[in-house]
């Protein structure tokens, strides 16, 4: 049950979302939008939406090699600035 609320709840803000930008969008310039200006939001969309997984993919891969391990071993008792020389 939990999980359907979730979803559901994902889902409403997916359809708030796309509203709120087809309202925008739509808005803006006070007419309609050529076919070229579609195709650029889409691929933006699509391109956006791509680097974000990508970057949250790497993150998670990271962190289960423990590369994220190693790094926090390197830093460990390091709280401050180095020191001039």
């Amino acid at each position: 049950m939990r999980i359907l609320i979730v979803v559901l709840s994902l889902f409403a803000m997916l359809v708030l979302a796309v509203w709120a930008g087809w309202d925008v969008l739509g808005g803006l310039v006070g007419g309609e939008m050529s076919a070229a200006g579609w195709a650029a939001a889409i691929i933006g969309t699509v391109l956006t939406i791509g680097l974000g997984a990508g970057l949250m993919a790497l993150v998670f891969y990271s962190s289960r090699r423990g590369y994220d391990d190693r790094a926090d071993e390197a830093t460990r008792g390091v709280t401050g600035p180095p020191e001039a020389p």
